[in-house]
Parts: structure tokens; C-alpha cells; sequence
């Protein structure tokens, strides 16, 4: 159950949002091999001087089409989570023309005993999921 928590600069529409968010979901899919309505995901937009991406050294510059995405999951293998990075990048490029340049992925893991889906139970530690 990956929770993505998207941040972008504000002035997308609620239909580019949707599309970025159903791009988003086809890469989990892909990558996590997760059911279809394990879909979890929150959308921050900020005003353009609230969000500072330089590039880290690496010479490239970034647009106002920047996608911050957190990846709060429980571990994962490095091959899933390079699968995700490549899937997710060509799903924006292609579906929502955010280059690769502008999209930032970081991940955050964390205990299968971390997750309550409802009620205040920890529905992996129960045995339910």
C-alpha cells in the first residue's frame, strides 16, 4: 500500500490533476503489482517561490510544470523502486507532458505495523490484509 503525496506548483486544472494522478496509479500498478483499489494519494499545489528543486549539480534547469512526489510505502526491493522511477516518469512525460527534468521521486519505508486503513486497527498485523 503505497501512499503518494504529490506537491506542484499551483495553476494545473482538476482534470490535468486527475490524469497526473491516474498516470501516477498505472505505475504503481505496474511497479508494486498492487490490486487496482489499493489507491492512496494527496495533492499539494503551492505557489510558485514555495517550492525550491535546484538540481543537485547535475546542470539541468527545472519549469513550473515540477512534480514532487513522496512514495510512503513498506519496503520495497531496489528493482521495484527503479521500476516505479522509470514508469512513473514516462506516465507524466507521456500522458501529462511533465518532463523528466521536473519530476522528483522520493521514497519514505516504513512497517507493515505502521498502517491503520480504518477504525484504528492495524489491518496487516490482524490479518485482514
Amino acid at each position: 500500500m503505497p501512499l503518494l503525496q504529490f506537491d506542484v506548483i499551483q495553476g494545473r486544472s482538476e482534470s490535468e490533476l486527475r490524469t497526473l494522478l491516474d498516470a501516477a496509479h498505472r505505475a504503481v500498478l505496474t511497479a508494486f503489482k498492487v490490486p487496482p483499489r489499493d489507491r492512496y494519494q494527496i495533492v499539494h499545489e503551492n505557489k510558485r517561490y514555495q517550492m525550491v528543486f535546484q538540481d543537485t549539480g547535475l546542470g539541468f534547469e527545472r519549469s513550473d510544470n515540477l512534480v514532487m512526489v513522496r512514495v510512503y510505502t513498506s519496503p520495497r526491493s531496489e528493482e521495484q523502486k527503479t521500476l516505479f522511477m522509470a514508469e512513473l516518469a514516462r506516465e507524466l512525460q507521456e500522458n501529462c507532458g511533465v518532463q523528466g527534468n521536473d519530476l522528483m521521486i522520493s521514497f519514505i519505508t516504513n512497517n507493515k505495523g505502521d498502517w491503520s486503513f480504518a477504525d484504528g486497527e492495524a489491518q496487516y498485523l490482524t490479518g485482514k490484509l
